[in-house]
């Protein structure tokens, strides 16, 4: 009996080596590396926190898209990026901007969110994260990550901006972007 456990445990042990191996090798090339400036933005619909579908498509060419990605409604530094988003709405409407927060969170969840701080822009539904695919928007800290994206009008990538911890930044900056390049 000792000398068939013996045996048998290397084969066990090659066997959980391999099948981690390929957990390792489907989940990077599952993951695709985030869009970069230059790149077309893949068309997604989803739904907003109204209950409306939201398809990008019908987008291009009319509004400039910011697009920013965090984790959960109601935390502490995705809070912070909402109401700095919020508070600069009206700057980034009279610059032709169309502002849109996406994560994971429920239709529900995103409308209670909205709701309780006063949000004027699309908050986006992405139960399955198929957008933050497409988008290549990395897991951090195991957390979706937090990621900003411009879309000019021709559907390009022209400004992308990662910070985990610095929320309010992202809405800092994509508006310094957009007004010292005039994005059109």
């Amino acid at each position: 009996m000792l000398c068939m456990m013996k045996n048998t445990l290397p084969h066990f042990l090659t066997m959980i080596l391999l099948l981690v191996c390929i957990n390792f090798k489907v989940r990077a090339q599952a993951e695709k590396s985030p869009l970069a400036v230059g790149d077309q933005m893949p068309s997604f619909s989803l739904t907003d926190q109204s209950g409306k579908v939201f398809n990008s498509a019908d987008h291009f060419g009319k509004n400039i898209l910011v697009i920013y990605f965090y984790p959960k409604d109601e935390s502490m530094v995705c809070t912070k990026e909402a109401c700095s988003f919020r508070d600069s709405f009206n700057d980034f409407t009279k610059a032709g901007a169309r502002v849109i927060g996406i994560n994971g969170g429920t239709v529900a969840s995103h409308k209670a969110f909205s709701e309780h701080y006063k949000l004027p822009f699309t908050l986006l539904s992405d139960p399955d994260n198929k957008v933050y695919h497409l988008f290549g928007v990395q897991n951090k800290m195991f957390m979706t990550g937090r990621e900003t994206f411009i879309v000019d009008l021709h559907g390009k990538i022209v400004f992308a901006y990662e910070a985990m911890m610095q929320g309010k930044k992202h809405a800092d900056d994509a508006l310094a972007f957009i007004k010292a390049h005039g994005v059109k």
